[in-house]
């Protein structure tokens, strides 16, 4: 038994940021049913590998574990029976551009009155409210507004997004969080409410410490130049003879060790080095000092050098060397399953784990509108009412 079951989830959204915590809550064991445009779908299922491989990673990465119902919401008939769905449902989720529901019938004011029970969760680029409301987004507006790209590269080479959907996904986190304490206080005041999360407000609180500093000083803090602009200290990634790996910060009882085991005694010290708290120039200079020897051995040799005195390391891994490294299938964050179609195929797990109730991660994203009979007939529309709505488009 999941934590989630019996928890029936209307998954409305489009591409990842409501996808995915649709799928977050479904992994927990919520029954997750995706409502679709007919014939056209999720945004995700059209962004495939190549022209040569059709499969679609943002779909099929965001949506295992659901069942599909093809509505169009834009009809009365598709609308009708959107609210007749939200009727059995505890959680509606979407990321449409802010008043779209409601243009069509199937926001939260019209759920809550078929069902007041209903958590209605909403994701937006920049927010519910403001000047900036209705304005389209995606991830990369989420990083660029939100100050993210600020953050990123070095003072040489200028700022970059970051190389992954970063903004969606935290939106998504925030978005089950969200969702999960509204469905809390419900069970105290038996009401459900809407809960509103944007793609913006998730990346500035994922800089909560970033943005206090700013706030406390006026400073700007600037691209992290290999490592983080309000740690001053050995904490950074420096390349090595075969690829680069992560010095995560060497504290004070460790450092005649350190220094000893890169063969530069002297920097102990090295009055610039010594200090609890240093300042940005220190670091850079350490990091020119350390660089060129750092070089001179591989990754894995390093590795072995600071796990022997006791450092803190991690590899800087690229997709393949982390899919070959056995910690992360042995903690289920990758696993293999079986596809009925493609056969065996690797897939990202849950970074959940549950003791009592186990998150398990459905295997398989659902074809567009599979379900739809099945669900509409379980909603009482008969075979004649169910071919009238698919004749008309509605469906």
């Amino acid at each position: 038994m999941g934590a989630l079951d019996g928890i029936r989830v209307l998954d409305a959204g489009l591409l990842i940021q409501g996808p995915q915590a649709a799928q977050t809550l479904a992994d927990m064991g919520a029954d997750v049913i995706k409502v679709e445009l007919p014939g056209m779908g999720d945004q995700g299922r059209w962004i495939p590998i190549s022209v040569d491989d059709l499969r679609a990673p943002y779909f099929v990465g965001n949506n295992r574990g659901k069942r599909s119902i093809t509505m169009d919401l834009r009809t009365v008939d598709g609308a009708e029976a959107f609210l007749r769905l939200v009727e059995t449902a505890d959680v509606v989720i979407s990321n449409f551009k802010a008043g779209t529901l409601d243009e069509w019938g199937v926001g939260y004011e019209a759920a809550a009155a078929r069902n007041p029970r209903i958590v209605y969760g909403m994701g937006s680029t920049f927010g519910p409210e403001g000047p900036a409301a209705t304005r389209e987004g995606a991830d990369l507006a989420g990083q660029a507004a939100g100050g993210l790209i600020s953050t990123t590269g070095s003072d040489e080479s200028g700022p970059t997004p970051v190389g992954v959907t970063i903004a969606d996904h935290i939106g998504c986190q925030n978005m089950a969080i969200g969702v999960l304490g509204a469905l809390m206080a419900r069970e105290r005041t038996g009401r459900g409410q809407r809960v509103d999360v944007s793609l913006v407000g998730s990346q500035i609180y994922a800089q909560c410490a970033e943005y206090t500093a700013y706030f406390l000083t006026g400073v700007q803090q600037g691209p992290s130049n290999y490592g983080h602009p309000l740690l001053n200290a050995a904490y950074g990634i420096l390349e090595t003879s075969d690829g680069w790996m992560a010095l995560v910060g060497v504290t004070p009882d460790k450092r005649q060790a350190f220094y000893a085991a890169v063969d530069m005694p002297e920097l102990l010290d090295d009055e610039r080095f010594t200090p609890l708290y240093w300042n940005g120039q220190d670091r850079k200079a350490l990091f020119d000092i350390l660089a060129p020897t750092f070089r001179k051995k591989s990754t894995t040799e390093w590795a072995a050098i600071l796990e022997e005195v006791g450092c803190r390391w991690a590899p800087v891994n690229d997709y393949e060397a982390a899919a070959a490294d056995e910690h992360n299938w042995i903690n289920g964050y990758m696993q293999e399953v079986e596809h009925p179609e493609w056969g065996p195929i690797r897939m990202v797990g849950s970074p959940i784990q549950m003791s009592d109730t186990p998150v398990v991660p459905g295997k398989v994203a659902p074809e567009l509108g599979a379900d739809t009979e099945l669900l509409l007939l379980e909603l009482g529309y008969d075979w004649d009412q169910i071919g009238a709505m698919r004749e008309s488009g509605a469906i």
